[in-house]
Formats: structure tokens, sequence, C-alpha cells
């Protein structure tokens, strides 16, 4: 992952001009299971890249209950497919999506109720219907990613009900050639089908989505795109040169495994794509699951995926290593570094720990006490402790930083934590209630001294 800037590559928003007709029409749009497509003008002042925004729902629809997963709308611009949207909830949820690039002039958006919609649903609510223009530049190179298929079999519209991509964010960094910058683009799926299970991504991410980087380009001075530069995320995460096709300067990829790499060839006329608004980034010094605190409704979808594949362990045991209900759960951010390593051996990881004021000779362990779920990487970092079920922030005593080595052996490296930077249940409808923890500090955790409080209310 490459460091963080904190840098926005958008110029200021470029207005676009609306006549009342199109400002009635863009109040609310409803599209209908076997109804006609609706549309949406809309005059570009200048060429660039233009951005579909609106708060989507889709009565009956429930990403929680088979057959009622979600409704699927497909989004044309002058009769040109450019990227679809799948509605999991009858809540109104704030959504935003790329068009891509459109030339100065009078345009027309069409919505369509499409395929791949659950039987349960009937139609989609749009609401709050804006497009704007922008120079953005990080727009301009945005990915679109083609929807997973089981290539060369399988169901064709399998994300309209599993792994849905869901955010987009881009982070940049100088290049070596002054003037030149590097940008990386990411997604958050729903899930992952295939790769870490279910338990390790709680305790070494802090989270059941799947977030992966998907394209990295270099771009000049003038935002164009470096011959040779493009890169992006293939099967087994390697990182291979790009060779596939490009619409305008956005490349074409496609979801093409079970964990949700990329391939650069396309397999014959995908249904679904998803051209992600990547315009904004991530804050400096926080960990990547901050794009979903900013996107609350990601918690919620995550864990209703959960629920429905039968992932979750009924009733919750905080004593076993089996994902119980996501609500009993403390998500945390915290910051650590490792130190230099002494002799042989695994490097040192860390967990967190919570001791309630019920119980307080009971540690309950981010890591369940396995060694490989201890986060060895470093930087700020998401993870999340199981805890009895009722639990609550005024039930809780003290939070402990516990050193843990991941493998055989110890090599003797100290880890330092440093902060906690956010600490959260979900509430009953599996959002995030505000943040109730917080500290900086310094606590270097050793083979001598291995864990440390941290935090005590």
């Amino acid at each position: 992952m490459l460091a963080v800037t904190g840098a926005v590559l958008a110029g200021a928003p470029l207005s676009v001009a609306v006549s009342p007709a199109h400002a009635a029409a863009a109040g609310a749009i409803t599209v209908q299971r076997g109804g006609p497509a609706r549309s949406l003008p809309f005059t570009a002042d200048r060429a660039g890249e233009a951005v579909i925004s609106f708060a989507a729902s889709a009565p009956g629809v429930s990403w929680v209950r088979r057959g009622a997963e979600s409704a699927v709308v497909s989004i044309s611009v002058d009769g040109r497919h450019v990227t679809d949207l799948v509605v999991p909830s009858s809540d109104a949820i704030p959504r935003s999506l790329g068009l891509g690039h459109v030339g100065k002039g009078r345009h027309k958006v069409t919505l369509r109720f499409a395929k791949g919609s659950a039987p349960a649903a009937r139609s989609v609510d749009l609401r709050q219907v804006g497009v704007r223009m922008s120079d953005a530049l990080a727009l301009r190179h945005a990915p679109i990613v083609v929807g997973r298929t089981g290539w060369p079999f399988g169901d064709p519209y399998q994300n309209a009900t599993t792994d849905a991509p869901l955010i987009a964010w881009h982070e940049t960094r100088p290049a070596a050639t002054p003037g030149h910058r590097v940008i990386e683009y990411s997604l958050v799926w729903s899930n992952e089908d295939g790769g870490t299970d279910t338990p390790a991504l709680m305790a070494r991410w802090g989270r059941t989505t799947d977030i992966e980087w998907v394209y990295r380009v270099e771009v000049d001075a003038s935002g164009d795109r470096v011959d040779g530069t493009a890169v992006y995320q293939a099967p087994l995460h390697l990182t291979l040169k790009f060779a596939g096709r490009y619409e305008g300067d956005h490349p074409v990829l496609q979801t093409c495994t079970q964990n949700n790499n990329m391939c650069d060839v396309i397999s014959p006329d995908p249904p679904l794509r998803f051209l992600l608004d990547a315009s904004r980034t991530r804050p400096d010094g926080r960990a990547r699951e901050v794009v979903m605190d900013r996107e609350p409704w990601t918690y919620r979808v995550a864990a209703q995926e959960m629920v429905r594949e039968g992932k979750i362990e009924n009733p919750s045991d905080p004593a076993t290593r089996e994902v119980g209900d996501q609500r009993t759960y403390l998500f945390m951010e915290f910051a650590k570094t490792t130190g230099a390593a002494t002799t042989i051996g695994s490097a040192p990881g860390v967990a967190l720990g919570v001791r309630l004021k019920s119980d307080p000779s009971r540690l309950y362990r981010s890591d369940h006490d396995e060694a490989t779920w201890a986060i060895d990487r470093d930087g700020a970092v998401a993870t999340t402790v199981e805890l009895p079920e009722g639990t609550g922030v005024s039930d809780i005593a003290s939070i402990e930083a516990v050193r843990r080595p991941t493998g055989w052996g110890d090599n003797g490296a100290p880890a330092t934590v440093t902060s906690i930077n956010r600490g959260f249940f979900l509430d009953e409808s599996y959002l995030p209630q505000p943040s109730s923890f917080a500290w900086t500090g310094s606590v270097t955790l050793t083979q001598a001294n291995p864990s440390a409080v941290i935090w005590r209310p």
C-alpha cells in the first residue's frame, strides 16, 4: 500500500446548467420492474468527468434475506452503458457513481430496472438526484470494474447478491519524475467468498468486508497517463502490467477471483459494471477502514451478508473463535510500530484485550489467543474484540495492548503502541455508534513486559 499524502486530486467542481424542468425531474426518480426507463437531462458547460449522486432505496429489499438481496439499476449516458447500481436496502443510502467523460453540451442519463435484481425487488426510488461535472484528475483515471461472472463459468449477476462493490477511493504519492504523481485506486467489497476466513478477517482487519487496491498509474504534470506505468492487482495478489483496454482514460478490469482480485482480460458480454466515485481519499495516518466509517451503511451490508450466508455463530460466544453477532464486537483502530529484531524468530504482532468491570480477571482478546491473528503490520490498523452479548461502553474496565509472536520463535523486537484512534459498537441496525475511545501516548511492549493497559475510563 502506498504512503498516503492526504491530497485529493480534484479541482473546483464545474457548474452544471440545469433547466427548471430538469430540476423538478431530478428531485425524485422511481424505476420499476417492467416499467419504462427514466431519463435525466443535464448540460455540461465544459468537457470533463460527470458524477451522479442520489439517495437510493428499494422497497421490499434487504441484503440479509435470500430472494430479496438487492435491486439493480443500469445507468447509461447518451445511450452508452456506463455503470450499474446495486441497491441493498429499503432504507435510503447515499451513493455516488462516475458517469465517465462527457463533452461540453447537453447529455442524457438513462436509468433502467435491470436483470440481476432479486425476485422481491419491484422498484428503486432515487431521491435528491443530481449530476455534477468535475475536473478531478482522480475521477479521470478511475477504473471501471466489471462484475464477477464466475468467469469463465458461473452466475453473471453474482455481485448483486454477494461480494458487491460498495465504495472506492484513491491515494497519491509523488513519482520519481519531478512533477509526476502516482494514483492508486482501492475498492471495498461487501465480503470475499475466498481468501482470508471470516474469524481472521475480524481479528486481523477489523471487518468482514474485503478491501483491495485495484489499479495504480503514474500521471505527468498535465495529468496524462505515462505509458507503461499502469499496473493492477492480479490473482494471487500479484502486481502485473495492465494490458487491457481503456474507455477514455478509464481502465476496464474484471473481478475474476473469489477474493476480488482483478483480470485485464474481460469475459464476453458481462452484464454488470461498476464505475464508483473514487474522488475521495483517506486521512493521513488512518487505517483503510476509516473509509467505511464515513459510509456507515457499509457495516450493515457486511453484517447482513454474514448472516445470510450462515457465517455467524448462534448463539454468539466470545470463548470460541467463530464469528458471532457483529453487534457484540468492539470495533477498534490503533497505531503501532515494530522495532529492530535482536535474534532469529518470528516478528511480534499486537492484539488488543478488553477487561470488563463485572469480571476483571478475564481478558477478551482480539486474536482469540491465536498467534497468527495478532497484527504484525505497522501504522494505523483495525481489529475487533468479541464481548458478551449486551456489553456496552460503560461495562469496560480497561483496554490492553498485548505483544504476541506470530509464528515460530520470537525475534525479540519491541512493539510500540501510540494511539487508539476510535472504538465503537454497532447499534441494533448494525450501524456504527459514535466512537467512545481515544488515547495517545507511547507504550512499548517487550519480551519481558508483553502487555500494558492503554485505556481506562
